[in-house]
């Protein structure tokens, strides 16, 4: 993927999920598939986009990701929320299930 390829999908869709993690982070792949079961149900219009940090370094240092697991999630062309390490569901849930649904009514 290449960092010219995201940056217009984040501008072109209603809602994009970054999930920036490492093959060797046990953490990541626990919460992997959580969050796209998450995003799957309650914010199906969100694309999801998974990176491996360490393969894609400039797409990772373009968004300043500097540990492992970050989400990012942009709304409208915007960063709306940055999650890093320990990550909440419902915590993510809460943040976007309002303005999501304003956007997408």
């Amino acid at each position: 993927m290449q960092l010219e390829e995201l940056q217009a999908t984040i501008q072109q869709e209603v809602g994009v999920l970054l999930y920036f993690s490492g093959e060797q982070c046990s953490v990541c792949h626990a919460l992997r598939p959580k969050f796209h079961a998450l995003f799957e149900r309650e914010f199906p219009q969100i694309e999801q986009r998974y990176l491996d940090a360490h393969a894609n370094p400039e797409i990772s240092a373009y968004f300043q990701v500097f540990s492992v697991p970050t989400m990012i999630v942009f709304l409208d062309g915007r960063e709306f929320v940055r999650e890093g390490r320990s990550v909440s569901l419902h915590q993510m849930r809460e943040q976007l299930m309002r303005p999501y649904t304003m956007m997408t009514s």
